[in-house]
């Protein structure tokens, strides 16, 4: 059951700073203060507000695909792991992301913009008028006030976190801030680790108030953890992420499926996941997973249908074949031979006939990543191939699988009016990520037996998913085996690499790996080479230097009179 109600409920939640309006105002007008606010009631309907913003709605449910939790378009559609999908001609800006020729007036990036600092300003009025509540005479126990700070601070460093690896630049806004605007271009990170130093230093490891819901201790060592993997301090990193393994019961005894089963969240692999509801409160819907509504295969009859977007690539399809031996293939040269297709190309007789090759040696977690032809689809049935997709040629023959729920969980999970609006929980991050985060660690600090361990773990677990049959047939051969060794530092960077994209594919990650490991144009220039033979929309792209990350909103820097300053490279 779902701990927080995420409806804004009251007059505590009532800040005008909206989509319409800029988040580097110094009063925002409408926004109810003094008395009305600076009581115990108040602090927390903001800091509930808070945590509301981390599905990325403010209100409605269509709209926040930039701000989706899952991260789906900005962390993966413009890597190699998946298409925008649906036709062409839908929602084009986001073609223009997947060809990373984004321009500062694309409405993903003002979405996520505008989200994330409606998150801010919640996290900045909850710390405000928690100043204000204590120094009166009705204040919180002590040691509620400082968990409360320390839950607002780790919410912060959350959302400034996801801004600073989209845009780079971005202006640092505190409870404290005062000026009508703020310069952009110092780098905030050393703020973000401050935020996340005090959570860990402040918050236990059960939250007081929504344990299974709340952030904690240990939520903030895994974040601070990934913070300085960013910033490439393996030796500050490894303990805070080996602290969350030894919080934890060991990977390989965890089920794979139950991160994305509705009816299993919150479970002990769960480290931070986003908490959404449908239904029961009445909503419609908003507290739900609405980024990701669009993104459902596309036919009639099946139990969600909409919008067919999301689409795994070729590429990453052939990333899950394995060698005799069951380990994968660690240069996209060696997968890319003889490529896997699925249906794709084939004519209208040839697809007619068409049946899976069951003889396809590949990791089991393709059949748990995405939706193949031939394949059983949760419990949808096999899945069909063109008839579930939209417009093949624009977005391929896979549709995603770890966003989609059960067909018996549709009544019970999705919005009223709306089964494409689930309250499947979106991780943030995973037990198996913090795994990995700690093996990168060891490459980098030269402990590549640790290295090996960590890895063989996470692929120990995946050895055990059912393999998908028809019939009683296996329509795979599936083989994933443990790394005898790491033979040098090389090349266990690479197999770290490679678990991570395995693993955790489509779940927000790629992109954001592919440049903090300062490989994103070399891997994506080689991807729209291969990809493009099948898409040619894709076959002209080639990364430019600032397509890292992504242009400042223009509205932002209109409202700003020019403080904000626009990134490099971008008009």
């Amino acid at each position: 059951m779902k701990k927080i109600n995420y409806i804004l409920f009251s007059i505590f939640l009532l800040t005008a700073m909206s989509c319409s309006k800029s988040f580097l105002e110094k009063n925002p007008q409408g926004e109810l203060i003094g008395g009305q606010l600076d009581t115990q009631e108040g602090v927390d309907g903001f800091l509930t507000g808070a945590y509301s913003l981390l599905n990325g709605n403010v209100n409605g449910t269509f709209g926040n695909y930039g701000a989706a939790p899952s991260q789906w378009l900005l962390g993966e559609v413009t890597s190699d792991n998946a298409h925008k999908g649906s036709d062409n001609g839908d929602q084009p800006n986001m073609n223009l992301l997947e060809r990373h020729a984004p321009t500062s007036t694309n409405d993903n990036l003002e979405n996520v913009w505008v989200r994330c600092f409606e998150g801010i300003l919640r996290c900045n009025n909850t710390l405000k008028f928690l100043n204000i509540v204590q120094a009166g005479d009705k204040k919180f126990p002590e040691a509620r006030a400082i968990e409360i700070q320390a839950e607002a601070r780790v919410l912060r460093a959350h959302y400034y976190f996801l801004l600073a690896r989209i845009f780079k630049n971005v202006p640092l806004i505190t409870e404290t801030t005062t000026a009508v605007a703020v310069d952009n271009t110092p780098d905030i990170y050393p703020a973000i680790v401050n935020d996340l130093k005090f959570g860990v230093e402040n918050l236990g490891t059960v939250a007081s108030k929504d344990p299974v819901t709340r952030v904690n201790k240990v939520v903030a060592q895994a974040y601070l953890g990934k913070v300085y993997l960013y910033q490439k301090k393996y030796l500050d990193a490894l303990p805070l992420l080996n602290a969350v393994i030894a919080a934890r019961p060991q990977l390989e005894t965890l089920p794979y499926t139950n991160n994305f089963d509705i009816s299993k969240e919150n479970g002990p692999e769960s480290v931070f996941a986003v908490q959404h509801s449908v239904g029961a409160d009445g909503t419609g819907g908003d507290n739900g997973n609405v980024g990701d509504i669009l993104n459902f295969p596309y036919g009639n009859g099946l139990p969600i249908t909409c919008c067919g977007f999301f689409q795994p690539s070729i590429d990453l399809a052939n990333a899950f074949k394995v060698d005799a031996a069951g380990l994968p293939y660690l240069v996209a040269q060696d997968y890319r031979t003889n490529p896997y297709k699925s249906d794709f190309g084939l004519s209208d007789a040839e697809k007619k006939t068409y049946e899976v090759d069951k003889a396809l040696r590949v990791d089991p977690r393709i059949d748990y990543t995405m939706g193949r032809r031939g394949v059983p689809f949760h419990d949808w049935g096999v899945m069909q191939g063109d008839s579930w997709i939209r417009e093949p040629s624009n977005g391929g023959p896979f549709v995603a699988y770890k966003n989609v729920i059960d067909a018996s969980q549709v009544s019970s999970g999705t919005g009223p009016g709306n089964t494409n609006v689930t309250g499947l929980n979106v991780n943030i991050i995973r037990l198996a990520d913090v795994y990995l985060m700690a093996a990168e660690c060891e490459v980098e600090a030269g402990s590549v037996p640790n290295a090996l361990m960590l890895v063989n773990q996470v692929r120990a677990r995946a050895a055990k998913l059912q393999a998908k049959q028809v019939n009683g047939v296996n329509v795979a051969v599936y083989q994933v085996n443990p790394y005898p060794s790491f033979p040098n530092q090389d090349y266990a960077r690479n197999a770290v690499r490679m678990e991570r994209r395995l693993e955790l594919a489509l779940e927000g990650h790629r992109f954001y790996d592919l440049v903090r490991w300062g490989i994103a144009k070399q891997t994506l220039d080689s991807y729209f080479q291969f990809e493009g033979e099948y898409f040619p929309y894709l076959k002209p792209v080639v990364m430019e230097d600032r397509d890292e990350y992504f242009p400042i909103p223009q509205n932002q820097i209109d409202r700003s009179q020019g403080i904000l300053k626009q990134n490099s490279g971008y008009n």
